[in-house]
């Protein structure tokens, strides 16, 4: 059950992202700079909002109605959430104070409790393990804000329009998903019971939304120093740099925690220390070379996939958030399984505070001083800081292994894979296109040959494993048959 549902998760996770980078591509060719910039700054506001009207659930969700057992907790999720939704006209004011004017951020209110809601919806169908109604609700929801926002270009190219179709993309994802999440919930307004589900949810909500604030700040620091326009420059680079380069990493994370659980309760400290120590060298050699390999084709991806007013802005910032994107991974989905095993959940409200500090520190420096690209760098640097936090931070929890001679043959390995791509790359004179996949594809080989070479991450043993299993598999075909 848990490989199908995993399976079933991550295809949806894969369509979802796919159908966002379609998304980029038709929007930055039907959207001016400008109005795509007030449409992510709306998207951006929106993705806070909702993660504070939503956070106070998710644990009750998760330890409740997962249980399956007659326990009911939607009435007093569904009165909770709609006591916090009397919270937006606060939500507003903000809103125009960060720069919004005043129907983008009505607008953007407004996504941020649809939002809310569906994501709620979703963790009621999750709790429950139905992953084909999780992926039937992701996928409606992506393919209306594509089609939605279509429809919303060609009756009025705004970044107001395009926030509303978003909405009724939520909406309509909602009323899809109501039946299976929704269908006999009875509102219950227990003071007693709101008070209890407000202190305990408020720990993860307090992290959640300052994660989620974390992720927006330089978007507004930019809006705000250069204007809309090169916000929405920015975060179309940035927004196509982590679909790309997130997903395959946080799949490759996904079976780290839940088999680390299992081996500290049954082997002990040192057991999976060993384990942490396969986990970070997998991990930096699926992020590394991918970001590095992304750095050196930016310049062509940007020209393929978005549109011409954005792509200069791109090339200059793709680089530099690939790699900022490094130490991202490896502090989100490596480091802070120390903070889960350990059970210091407050690390984890020091290292995103300290992350943004940080951004906004050097997103006002750095944007005043080089525009745009400032914002790329101070992202980087705070990704850095993060990083460099939350290593401290394990030192105190529990210290997880990061072995520099096996990291060290990894980084030699993608900058001789870098090197490689880029002497081709000099002598190449077709389409962006056509380069893209050259490239991508010799640069994979180039990498897979020195994963043999220097035995990263085991290469030789995994595929030596692997060819046996296949050999296993195709011998208990050919016996069947005979038998």
């Amino acid at each position: 059950m848990l490989i199908g549902q995993a399976s079933i998760n991550l295809t949806a996770n894969i369509l979802s992202a796919l159908l966002g980078l379609l998304s980029v591509f038709v929007f930055t060719r039907l959207f001016s700079p400008h109005d795509y910039g007030v449409y992510l700054l709306g998207v951006g506001f929106a993705s806070v909002i909702s993660v504070f009207l939503a956070g106070w659930f998710r644990n009750l969700v998760l330890s409740g109605h997962a249980r399956n057992d007659g326990t009911e907790v939607r009435g007093v999720v569904a009165s909770g959430f709609a006591i916090v939704c009397l919270t937006t006209p606060l939500a507003y004011g903000l809103a125009r104070l960060i720069g919004l004017d005043t129907a983008a951020a009505l607008a953007a209110v407004a996504l941020s409790i649809v939002i809310g809601l569906f994501d709620l919806t979703q963790d009621l169908i999750r709790a429950r393990l139905m992953a084909f109604s999780v992926m039937r609700g992701t996928l409606v929801r992506s393919m209306g804000v594509l089609c939605l926002g279509v429809a919303a270009a060609l009756l009025s190219p705004t970044g107001l329009q395009l926030l509303l179709a978003s909405a009724a993309a939520c909406l309509f994802a909602i009323i899809i998903q109501s039946r299976a999440a929704w269908r006999g919930t009875v509102l219950v307004f227990d003071r007693s019971e709101l008070v209890a589900l407000a202190r305990q949810g408020l720990p993860l909500t307090l992290s959640l939304t300052l994660l989620a604030i974390s992720s927006v700040t330089d978007r507004f620091m930019i809006a705000n120093l250069v204007g809309p326009a090169d916000a929405g420059k920015y975060v179309a680079a940035l927004d196509l740099v982590r679909q790309t380069l997130m997903l395959p990493a946080m799949s490759t994370a996904a079976a780290f925690f839940p088999l680390a659980i299992q081996i500290h309760a049954r082997q002990g400290d040192a057991a999976v220390r060993k384990h942490f120590a396969e986990c970070a060298e997998l991990l930096f050699s699926v992020t590394l070379p991918a970001a590095i390999g992304f750095a050196m084709i930016s310049w062509h991806v940007a020209n393929v996939v978005l549109g011409a007013d954005f792509r200069e802005i791109a090339a200059q910032t793709m680089p530099v958030v690939a790699i900022a994107v490094i130490f991202q991974i490896m502090t989100q989905q490596y480091l802070h399984a120390s903070f889960l095993l350990s059970g210091r959940n407050g690390f984890y409200l020091i290292n995103t505070v300290a992350i943004i500090v940080a951004n906004v520190i050097l997103s006002y420096v750095l944007v005043q001083s080089h525009g745009t690209i400032g914002a790329a760098w101070a992202r980087l640097g705070a990704d850095v800081i993060g990083f460099i936090c939350a290593l401290a931070l394990t030192r105190i929890a529990f210290p997880v292994p990061l072995a520099a001679g096996r990291l060290g043959l990894i980084m030699i390995a993608a900058l001789l894979m870098a090197l490689a791509v880029g002497a081709l790359d000099k002598e190449l004179h077709v389409s962006d296109l056509t380069a893209c996949v050259a490239l991508a594809t010799t640069g994979a080989l180039t990498y897979a040959a020195l994963c043999w070479l220097f035995d990263i991450s085991h290469a030789r043993r995994r595929l030596r494993s692997g060819f046996a299993l296949l050999r296993a598999r195709r011998a208990n075909i050919t016996i069947g048959p005979n038998q």
